[in-house]
């Protein structure tokens, strides 16, 4: 279970295939406080650390990628050099900052628009149709692991929708956001509450 807040950007630094995808991510965490069998969120996917190294504020940690969660996350997020949004899993008693997140990404969304507004960083990003009644204005909604309020949702005639955000400068400095453009593709993970109210509105028909 995570929250959305971001606490460092990581590098993949490399990646091996055996099967599954092997990836080696670097980062400003302490090694000594990542647990091996630990859940850490890259740009919200979920993992588990297999191995770990470094030293303080310049570590390293290694996660196993399968098949279907590379089918399911942003072409390209699976290579070198990429930068990710890195999370560590809440502990009871940690403050809940931001949303609750499972780490478990819904579908990929297209950034629509990107563009500066008043010092921030105003973006629309579009979602498909199955997924766009699960998003509302003043709802929760994690963008490539981060977790944001959404401003205005916009519905298009083909049962997608355009939803605009508003990105800080602390937000766009701390995470990937800041860097993304139009075009660019991002992991979305629907608010869980939306979930479950979607599926028990879909038991009474």
């Amino acid at each position: 279970m995570f929250t959305g807040i971001i606490t460092a950007i990581g590098t993949v630094t490399e990646v091996t295939r055996s099967g599954d995808l092997r990836v080696r991510i670097a980062c400003p965490y302490d090694p000594a406080t990542i647990a091996i069998g630990a859940s850490i969120a890259c740009s919200g996917v979920c993992l588990t650390v297999v191995e770990r190294g470094g030293t303080a504020g310049d570590a390293w940690f290694v996660v196993d990628v399968s098949g279907e969660t590379v089918a399911c996350t942003i072409p390209g997020m699976w290579e070198q050099g990429r930068r990710l949004n890195l999370e560590t899993a809440l502990k009871l008693g940690d403050e809940l900052g931001g949303h609750i997140v499972t780490g478990h990404v819904d579908t990929v969304g297209e950034v629509t628009l990107a563009r500066e507004e008043g010092g921030s960083i105003r973006l629309a990003i579009r979602a498909r149709a199955e997924f766009a009644p699960f998003i509302a204005a003043k709802g929760s909604i994690t963008v490539d692991g981060v977790s944001l309020t959404v401003n205005d949702v916009r519905d298009r005639p083909d049962g997608s929708c355009d939803f605009a955000l508003n990105i800080i400068p602390h937000t766009g400095e701390v995470t990937t956001l800041g860097a993304l453009a139009e075009g660019d593709k991002v992991n979305l993970e629907i608010d869980v509450l939306a979930r479950y109210l979607m599926r028990m509105q879909g038991l009474r028909k």
